[in-house]
């Protein structure tokens, strides 16, 4: 079974298709039950954040399968199979670890190493692992995307280039207002998902004084407002809210607009404003662009920056990649000789039916023999058969883990006359084992 990612984000699709094609939460949960029951697909995975959409999927036929998992794609985002295809990029096998080892390390975001898409990839294995979509190849894959992407942070110079899409979006605002940073504004959440958090968070590091949240759920609201001495404010006091606000940060993940210029014209606001939208799809209406003192900093913006960004970063970057694929390769190696496992295993099985068949007719042969010396017998047999095996079955493994290894394999499985079913047996009692939580 193969690595299989399909996907669009910023880099392959338009903001407006991103924005059409948002998954929530219960509709990622729907897309994994189907993937799940689907023909082609053994395991699936989906990665859903504001900047890309990605299905990764353990799999056996390449084509079937991405006919399978596009079509599924269609159906969940409500976007037309002939539109989604002119946007959607595909990787298999080795190119699909690599995209998604990138991915875990930023190197693939609107911000260049931005560190929430870690937490992005355990949400979407969680999810995984939560439907019953996640197996051995996508938990060993994904467990191991994670791993990587710590490393880049801990070991690069990744952190010192990177900002998340938060920092640089909240950086356009302060530079649209004029100021350095929020400690004079009034700011005005809307939401409190995992990005209002961020958002919150951030601007308390940066001495915001004024914070207010609202949110549909006032627990919520008042919940992340609490963290950060702020208030917290009922959605129905947005528009109020919004006549008192320098910056207001929206994502929210509503249906439609949370702002509209209509609602800023009944807020009488009379100072200028910046409206960070951090949301997919958006929360603040296009339009209000064209109101006087109105400055809009959304994901568009964001991507610019973040490109910027990364072209001053080009060491960091570099570091990066080399760390990528030494991984990539490190990671092919060891399914390689993962693969070979099985075979050794069931030639160990083999060889030890065989110890007991000679030493069950060993013993209707020597009934005088004594129990001291039938253990010593048998425990020498066992010791020579042990004994042989073990150079070949060590060597065999260490062999399998090089480019072309899995001949190896089929080479001991002819010269001992393994059963192939005795094999097949053995990966599937290995892929029955496979591990139930994200630890990464």
């Amino acid at each position: 079974m193969s690595l299989l990612a399909v996907g669009l984000s910023h880099r392959s699709a338009p903001h407006a298709l991103l924005e059409r094609a948002a998954l929530s939460t219960e509709r990622t949960g729907k897309l994994l039950a189907d993937l799940a029951a689907s023909q082609n697909v053994h395991e699936a995975a989906a990665l859903a954040t504001c900047n890309r959409i990605e299905v990764y999927a353990g799999v056996d036929k390449f084509h079937a399968a991405v006919t399978e998992i596009t079509e599924l794609l269609s159906v969940h985002t409500g976007v037309e199979p002939a539109e989604l295809t002119q946007h959607l990029y595909v990787h298999y096998d080795g190119r699909a670890v690599q995209h998604l080892f990138t991915v875990a390390c930023g190197l693939d975001s609107m911000v260049v190493g931005e560190p929430q898409i870690l937490g992005q990839i355990r949400t979407a294995l969680a999810a995984a692992q939560e439907h019953g979509t996640a197996g051995r190849a996508l938990n060993d894959a994904m467990q191991q995307a994670l791993r990587v992407g710590k490393r880049a942070h801990s070991e690069t110079g990744l952190d010192r280039a990177g900002q998340s899409v938060v920092s640089v979006a909240l950086d356009a605002a302060y530079q649209a207002l004029g100021v350095e940073g929020p400690n004079d504004l009034r700011v005005l959440i809307i939401g409190a998902g995992s990005m209002a958090a961020l958002a919150a968070a951030s601007l308390n590091r940066a001495g915001v004084r004024h914070m207010v949240v609202a949110n549909r759920t006032q627990e919520r609201a008042e919940h992340l407002a609490t963290q950060y001495s702020g208030a917290a404010v009922p959605i129905s006091e947005i528009v109020p809210a919004l006549g008192e606000a320098d910056l207001v940060v929206a994502c929210t993940g509503a249906p439609g607009y949370v702002i509209t210029g209509e609602m800023l014209n009944r807020a009488a606001h009379s100072h200028p404003i910046a409206l960070v939208d951090l949301a997919l799809p958006r929360d603040v209406d296009p339009a209000v662009r064209e109101l006087a003192g109105v400055h809009v900093v959304d994901l568009e913006r964001v991507a610019e920056d973040g490109s910027a960004q990364a072209a001053g970063a080009a060491q960091e970057i570099a570091a990066v990649r080399d760390l990528v694929l030494g991984e990539v390769e490190a990671y092919a190696a060891a399914q390689r000789a993962e693969a070979v496992a099985p075979t050794v295993a069931a030639l160990r099985v083999m060889a030890a039916d065989v110890v007991r068949a000679e030493l069950d007719r060993l013993r209707g042969k020597t009934p005088g023999l004594s129990d001291k010396d039938r253990a010593e017998v048998e425990q020498t047999v066992r010791r020579v058969v042990d004994k042989l095996l073990h150079v070949p079955t060590v060597r065999v493994k260490q062999l399998a883990g090089a480019p072309g290894g899995s001949s190896y394999a089929e080479a001991l499985r002819e010269l001992f006359g393994l059963d192939p079913a005795s094999v097949e047996a053995v990966s599937a009692a290995n892929a029955a084992g496979t591990t139930n939580e994200v630890s990464a």
